[in-house]
């Protein structure tokens, strides 16, 4: 694994999706479905206009590409789009509703398990190769995860039902990336959203009023999912999941410090000790990038 522009996708996508709750925890007094809904809807009329005002190239080849599959190759390639479009959306849900009825904390907790996760998925089901550093950091980090989650059932269940989804729809990605990324999230998003429509009129509450809601929502759905979610995918075609992976862990690290030192959330020494614990396996899992040395396989 090199520092190289795939990386740097990755890192810069978590380091954005780290201060999402300064966003959306402003939008509390709102459901959490209607959040949803409009954050869907704007990511939807502002990605088909990208595509069809400024990437028809992208488009045009990616429909040749698709006209030269087979049968079975565009059926598995749709069910591949739909899946990863509904556990993108039960993804957001459950973490919108996380942030906002349960805990921060919780939501941060979901992203510390989702990179142990993802890594064991990726190394069963795609056959990716991990180093003896990489499986000690691994380790590191499943202690962290059984330390913080001690007592906290009702977190722990938010967060293993939020890191199961995240963790396959990475793994999805990761297997079927012959497509522009950009194009795979809006197709993804568009069945998403009609999916969602019929759902819309009877789930939604009062349509809101006043600009704050629709400001917050249109800087939700450009800062905070399509270009994260791009640079994500983006990663995805130069680097294994599990080093997409386990730099997921920025993410719940600054929702942390956030909780601490903005929200003012309660912390206590055992959260200090894990959050300690993961920073350190971030580190071990990254040491030849840190450290400068070659890469090679040490299993």
């Amino acid at each position: 694994m090199r520092f190289n522009k795939y990386y740097l996708a990755a890192l810069t996508a978590f380091v954005v999706w780290g201060f999402f709750s300064l966003v959306l925890k402003p939008l509390h007094d709102f459901p959490s479905l209607d959040i949803l809904f409009y954050r869907i809807f704007y990511a939807v009329v502002l990605l088909l206009a990208i595509n069809l005002g400024f990437r028809r190239e992208a488009l045009r080849k990616d429909l040749a590409l698709w006209q030269s599959f087979t049968r079975d190759q565009k059926r598995r390639t749709i069910g591949m789009t739909v899946a990863g479009g509904i556990l993108l959306t039960a993804n957001w849900f459950i973490f919108i509703y996380a942030i906002n009825h349960v805990s921060l904390k919780s939501a941060s907790f979901a992203y510390l398990i989702c990179p142990i996760v993802t890594t064991v998925m990726a190394y069963f089901i795609l056959k990716e190769t991990l180093s003896k550093w990489q499986w000690l950091a691994i380790g590191i980090s499943a202690l962290s995860c059984a330390i913080l989650s001690y007592g906290s059932m009702k977190d722990l269940l938010y967060s293993l039902v939020i890191a199961l989804t995240f963790a396959l729809y990475l793994i999805i990605q990761r297997k079927y990336n012959q497509f522009d990324r950009l194009v795979v999230l809006s197709a993804q998003i568009i069945i998403v959203a009609l999916l969602m429509l019929p759902f819309f009129p009877a789930y939604s509450g009062p349509v809101p009023v006043g600009y704050f809601f629709y400001t917050m929502i249109g800087i939700i759905a450009v800062v905070f999912t399509i270009i994260p979610l791009f640079l994500n995918l983006y990663a995805l075609k130069g680097m294994d999941s599990a080093a997409v992976g386990i730099l997921m862990y920025i993410n719940p690290m600054i929702n942390f410090l956030l909780a601490v030192f903005w929200f003012k959330e309660d912390i206590d020494l055992v959260q200090i000790i894990s959050y300690g614990l993961i920073l350190v396996s971030v580190i071990i899992f990254n040491e030849r990038i840190l450290f400068k040395r070659n890469a090679r396989h040490e299993n």
